[in-house]
């Protein structure tokens, strides 16, 4: 099943993922759908927020011509950063239009868990350090703007403020 991503506006983005305590077939399926919507819209990661579903939830594709790297996370959680950044240019599913340069850390370790619900440590760095700490951003309340200078985020504000009017609820 192909999900609707929401886009900038959409409160659900701004809200902390509830942690994932059941490891089901449920679990498996909505892992396979997320894949699925992120690979149909042309994305490398994807959080359930993102789809609505505010669950501690990430998928991600970052292969290279010399690696296949595909995962998806359950808890995700950055537990040790290096102090070292790097600048990458990202773009987001949520932000169609907006790629900008983010610095984010050079290397990272991540605790998380499986579809089955098995612990994994995992050690990133490169492009799967990026697409991790982008979507683990996400189920964290965190939008890509927020890792934006001041400078770059004001050269994107007309963007900004038209998918904020086409996509944003107001909360009254």
């Amino acid at each position: 099943m192909i999900y609707e991503i929401r886009k900038y506006g959409d409160p659900v983005l701004r809200k902390k993922a509830e942690t994932v305590k059941v490891f089901d077939e449920e679990l498996k399926q909505l892992f396979q759908d997320m894949l699925e919507t992120m690979y149909n819209a042309g994305g490398m990661g994807l959080a359930a927020n993102q789809i609505g579903i505010p669950k501690r939830l990430i998928v991600l594709d970052a292969s290279t011509k010399d690696s296949t790297i595909v995962m998806a996370l359950a808890n995700p959680e950055v537990v040790s950063a290096s102090k070292e950044k790097e600048e990458f240019e990202e773009g987001c599913l949520s932000f169609p239009g907006i790629n900008e340069k983010i610095s984010r850390s050079k290397e990272i370790k991540v605790k998380a868990f499986d579809a089955d619900g098995n612990e994994l440590s995992i050690e990133a760095s490169g492009l799967l350090a990026i697409v991790l700490q982008h979507e683990i951003d996400h189920i964290n309340g965190v939008i890509f703007t927020d890792r934006m200078s001041p400078v770059r985020k004001m050269l994107h504000n007309k963007e900004l403020k038209e998918l904020k009017k086409k996509y944003g609820k107001q909360d009254k």
